[in-house]
């Protein structure tokens, strides 16, 4: 079992359970799906920009994304209906739990000038989003091997029905907010 999972079966379930007064436990929040997104505009110009790119974001997350293809044509940026601009990986179980837990105690803390999450990035029915400039702050990643700094959105899907029921998840999770 991910190590973050028994966590969250052993201290942070009860620890809600109690804490917000629920009367079932099935209501207790839980983390549903975690979705990396990492949009490369440059991939109109440069396709083997997007290759690597596929190739990074699967050494990181460990399962191999899909590539996210243009929805309308824009023609300032001389982008056609089905181009081929970003990729993708949704995560869940035992690789969503192990993904965070290295996003959390190894990669975060890796940031430079880092003071904490701001925790202002719910979206209003307990999902949190949030941006990281620099796909190397994960240990998988080679610096001397990239071609160019990308990067990429994390999207934590949450079961809980507020943006405190998923503050509070959070936070027990480890997640590091500022204050």
């Amino acid at each position: 079992m991910a190590r973050l999972k028994e966590l969250y079966t052993k201290e942070v379930a009860p620890a809600l359970f109690k804490e917000l007064k629920y009367k079932n436990r099935m209501e207790v929040p839980k983390l549903e799906k975690i979705v990396v997104n990492m949009g490369l505009g440059e991939a109109i110009q440069n396709i083997k920009i997007l290759d690597s790119a596929v190739e990074e974001l699967a050494m990181i997350t460990g399962q191999r994304p899909v590539v996210t293809k243009a929805r309308k044509s824009i023609a300032t940026f001389k982008l056609r209906k089905g181009m081929s601009i970003g990729c993708m990986v949704t995560l869940r179980s035992e690789i969503m739990y192990e993904f965070l837990d290295r996003l959390v105690n190894v990669a975060i803390p890796r940031i430079r000038d880092f003071r904490g999450i701001p925790p202002k990035s719910f979206d209003g029915r307990g999902n949190f989003s949030m941006g990281v400039n620099e796909h190397y702050i994960f240990p998988e990643i080679d610096y001397d091997k990239i071609d160019k700094v990308k990067g990429m959105n994390v999207t934590i899907v949450t079961t809980a029905k507020t943006d405190d029921e998923a503050r509070k998840l959070l936070l027990l999770m480890g997640v590091p907010f500022r204050t």
